[in-house]
């Protein structure tokens, strides 16, 4: 039975260069929602220690989502946001 991943915090070998595993960190996401893109900053993630590629755990990935739909409904063209409240 395959173990699933609870959150970034937990090593995981990464899956787009296949070397690195992922260590606790922050990434910068940038999200395009119709004619809005969002870039946000210091998003808690796993981040790969060979390529930087990074995985959001379910709570950062959900609140990602949030903060793209309320740049979308507020009609903004491009918009850069921290992710600390």
């Amino acid at each position: 039975m395959e173990r699933r991943r609870k959150d970034p915090e937990e090593a995981l070998k990464c899956v787009i260069c296949k070397h690195g595993e992922t260590a606790p960190g922050e990434a910068t996401v940038p999200v395009r929602r119709g004619s809005c893109t969002l870039v946000i900053e210091g998003v808690p993630a796993g981040v790969g220690d060979n390529c930087g590629e990074y995985y959001l755990g379910e709570a950062a990935a959900q609140r990602v989502a949030r903060m793209a739909d309320e740049a979308e409904r507020s009609g903004t063209e491009v918009l850069v946001r921290r992710y600390a409240a």
